[in-house]
């Protein structure tokens, strides 16, 4: 069966943390190694519910911050500085860009109630026909609920579609309902693995 739509995590695919030196600076200022500092933001209990919607990313970094012990006029450079060595993926940006008017192109992402507003704001959100935000479905991957809204949204079935993320459980989860996983490893190889299964090559 031909393709018809593509998926893509973005965090860990599209923008990834090339350069870990700006979070383990911030660390280091807490007394914190680098894993505990990404655990504090992206795994604890607060990082949680805002991902699935039950509270706003506002108030996660509240809680955040309190866990730090600072002041909120600190956020920002706390913010700049844990996200300091992140990076978009140009080339992959530009292949999505490309695909655009010729396959459904869609946005799978675990992310907070302020993912959707920064797509907008970096232009991100034209690379995609649909965007499925876990904070606005309720749910997270690898829920195969949040594949099937976005299969819905799409109006294509599992095998018509493939799904690029880089954590395994979720790609297993889109296999489970039929769809085809790329584990995302690099640029390079996902592409070429996209570009075979698009039958592009």
């Amino acid at each position: 069966m031909s393709m018809r739509a593509v998926f893509f995590d973005f965090g860990g695919v599209i923008q990834r943390t090339e350069y870990q030196a700006p979070r383990q600076h911030l660390g280091d200022r807490f007394g914190m190694d680098y894993e505990e500092m990404d655990k504090l933001v992206f795994a604890s209990q607060s990082a949680r519910q805002a991902s699935v919607g039950e509270i706003t990313e506002d108030a996660h970094w509240s809680d955040v911050l309190k866990r730090l012990k600072r002041p909120a006029s600190e956020l920002q450079m706390i913010k700049d500085e844990f996200f300091g060595g992140d990076v978009i993926d140009r080339d992959l940006v530009n292949f999505i860009r490309s695909l655009r008017g010729k396959i459904h192109t869609g946005l799978i992402s675990n992310a907070w109630s302020g993912m959707r507003a920064f797509l907008e704001k970096e232009k991100f959100i034209e690379l995609f026909d649909t965007v499925i935000i876990s904070a606005e479905a309720g749910m997270m991957k690898p829920d195969t609920g949040i594949y099937q809204i976005a299969l819905e949204q799409a109006g294509v079935k599992a095998e018509q579609a493939v799904f690029v993320d880089d954590i395994q459980a979720n790609i297993d989860a889109s296999e489970k309902i039929g769809m085809k996983g790329i584990l995302f490893k690099d640029s390079q190889e996902a592409l070429s693995r996209l570009k075979q299964l698009l039958k592009m090559e």
